[in-house]
């Protein structure tokens, strides 16, 4: 046998064994969800809900929270309609660090335990760098980074008593690489990846696994719940556009599903979508080049315009000329 062929086939091997050692791993963490007691934050739409809604046909017992107390309760009644073991909705505002306590602290008085955490509640702003401001980026890490980081620190003590708990934090392509325009979003993702990456680490002695969840944008309508900037009609037209159409995002209900197996298999991450797998490892072997290009792709963004002027949400442009992306989209990605 040649030496290329004995190399060729040494790799193979090589690869075989370690995916067969990551195939045990994997069916000696993996917990089934019925009966177990799962937190979701930023649980009344979007990709929360429809984890929300997954984890009812599993069996779990469902603990919802959201901002707003009449839309979560709303959002709750579809869980129940799917079979849900139970279902507890809790308003918490997670980027206060009372409120997100006070959600940990009353599902484990109403259920005796939390088995595991799901912080997917995230804000975003998109806008050229001049038209974000402080509080911009403070309100984004608020609520991204802070909440996520608030909740996992109040359930961990619970979850370290049992030695066991899985926590999945919803962090984002934007959480592994730059995409122009979104600033106070990438800062918070970037810093969310950090903290899940370095806390897996280290409460994995306690049978404690946490997972990223790196999804592309996901077909959920997320464009008419973000806030806008500068030139508001340019920014919401193109981000609309990328977070509708397939093969550049992810249906909700892919992007849920493959969620929820990492995080029952205790997976390190779960990167979803193709368009981010060949972002992410384009900028993971060519890290000058991705820059580049980035920087190449901002030159054909909205200019900055309107400085000063406050944010607008997508929904309150939907309607507007720029809202015709509205009807160039799928129906499902507008629910």
């Amino acid at each position: 046998m040649k030496t290329g062929e004995k190399l060729a086939l040494g790799l193979l091997a090589g690869a075989g064994a370690l995916w067969g050692t990551r195939a045990v791993l994997r069916s000696r963490r993996w917990v089934d969800l019925k009966d177990r007691v799962v937190v979701v934050t930023g649980a009344d739409s979007g990709l929360g809900l429809i984890l929300c809604e997954q984890m009812a046909d599993h069996g779990a017992i469902v603990v919802m929270a959201a901002r707003k107390g009449d839309v979560l309760e709303s959002a709750a009644q579809k869980v129940r309609h799917r079979g849900a073991r139970d279902v507890l909705t809790i308003p918490t505002d997670v980027s206060v660090e009372a409120e997100a306590k006070r959600l940990i602290d009353q599902t484990v008085d109403h259920f005796g335990r939390i088995d595991a955490l799901i912080n997917n509640a995230g804000l975003m702003i998109v806008g050229a760098e001049p038209t974000i401001t402080l509080d911009d980026l403070r309100k984004i890490m608020d609520t991204n980074f802070w909440g996520a980081v608030y909740t996992t620190q109040a359930a961990l003590p619970h979850m370290r008593r049992r030695q066991f708990g899985r926590i999945a934090n919803v962090s984002s392509v934007g959480g592994r690489f730059v995409i122009p325009h979104m600033i106070p979003y990438i800062a918070s993702k970037f810093a969310l990846t950090g903290y899940t990456k370095a806390l897996r680490a280290e409460a994995s002695r306690d049978n404690i696994l946490v997972t990223g969840i790196y999804p592309a944008t996901i077909r959920t309508g997320g464009h008419t719940h973000a806030w806008f900037k500068g030139d508001q009609k340019a920014e919401y037209t193109w981000f609309a556009l990328s977070d509708a159409i397939p093969g550049v995002s992810t249906s909700a209900e892919t992007a849920a599903k493959k969620a929820l197996r990492a995080m029952q298999g205790g997976d390190p991450e779960v990167v979803i979508g193709l368009s981010a797998r060949l972002n992410i490892a384009f900028d993971g072997l060519f890290p000058d080049w991705s820059s580049e290009v980035i920087t190449l792709i901002e030159r054909t963004m909205p200019a900055p315009s309107n400085i000063g002027a406050p944010a607008v949400q997508g929904e309150e442009i939907r309607g507007t000329i720029a809202g015709i992306v509205n009807q160039l989209v799928p129906s499902q990605a507008r629910a």
